[in-house]
């Protein structure tokens, strides 16, 4: 049974699937630039013939570095640390004598792909053999959702988990959602119930740019993920790429006179919230207002709401 009274002293999974919980390429763009920044390489990959539909996630086909055409084919990979001075390739599996590293940094894995299309229940036991056999302790999961909120403030982050002990180490809430979801929530489920401790963070993308990525999001999750799994993330070019992002909205608002007058009320409702006078009570109105919204392309449903109270 994993020590869940340090969420983080263990080995520790971050997940993200591109797709339905992913708008604007935000959760997905956290742990590529986790994977960045820390030493890691392929400890396990799913058969992609097993688990998606080509014609719903086609492959897609590059040049490679030599200059020949190549085939890449939708999947998801699981990364793990090397063992000190061991060659490339060699997995933290391989090292049962491996300590806790002070940073934290060399007990990082990471799961990355496309959300499977089907045979979710055989893909979550695959994973799980993997995760027993490196004996993670914790996982958190990452998601962005397209949510009415204005570009021109700071990106809302929510928080949540199943695990009681969880919530009180970092005094997040449990989600109460009920409906559709995805499979970030699957594996969830199946995590808590082997007794691996989990955590959501997901971030609210503004809907009226949902087909462009948004490094402002991915910058929002990588600041409060780099708090939890207590690892420095360099954040490269993401503070530039976040400025020019809102910079490049606000020109086509200036162009747009409905599209600004519908962030300024975005905004107006939003500074309510954040107003020291508003009450708790005008606070979950809002965000009731925020998330009353069907279901959403390119990365997101009011299905997955992981931050809506009772």
């Amino acid at each position: 049974m994993p020590d869940q009274a340090n969420f983080a002293s263990g080995r520790l999974l971050v997940v993200a699937f591109e797709g339905w919980n992913d708008a604007g390429e935000a959760a997905s763009g956290a742990v590529r630039t986790l994977k960045d920044a820390l030493d890691l390489y392929p400890v396990a990959e799913v058969d992609p013939e097993d688990y998606f539909d080509y014609q719903f996630n086609r492959p897609s086909v590059a040049i490679g570095d030599d200059g020949n055409r190549m085939l890449l084919w939708p999947g998801v990979t699981i990364y793990g640390p090397v063992r000190p001075n061991a060659g490339r390739g060699v997995s933290i599996a391989a090292d049962a004598e491996l300590e806790v590293s002070a940073s934290n940094e060399a007990n990082i894995f990471l799961m990355l792909g496309t959300e499977p299309s089907r045979g979710w229940k055989t893909f979550t036991r695959e994973v799980f053999e993997v995760l027993e056999d490196n004996d993670i302790r914790a996982i958190v999961f990452l998601g962005a959702m397209l949510a009415d909120v204005p570009h021109s403030r700071p990106i809302s982050i929510f928080t949540s988990s199943e695990n009681a002990a969880v919530r009180a180490e970092f005094g997040m809430e449990r989600s109460s959602y009920e409906g559709p979801v995805g499979i970030l929530s699957v594996l969830a489920d199946a995590a808590e119930k082997a007794g691996i401790p989990t955590m959501s963070i997901w971030a609210s993308v503004p809907h009226y740019v949902h087909n462009a990525p948004s490094p402002k999001a991915t910058l929002a999750i990588v600041d409060k993920l780099e708090e939890v799994i207590d690892v420095v993330i360099p954040r490269g070019d993401l503070v530039t790429e976040a400025a020019a992002w809102e910079s490049g909205i606000d020109a086509l608002a200036g162009d747009d006179d409905d599209m600004a007058s519908y962030i300024e009320q975005l905004e107006q409702a939003r500074d309510t919230v954040d107003s020291p006078e508003a009450s708790g009570e005008a606070i979950a109105q809002e965000f009731e207002r925020y998330l009353r919204r069907g279901d959403k392309p390119d990365g997101g449903s009011a299905g997955e709401e992981p931050w809506r109270k009772e």
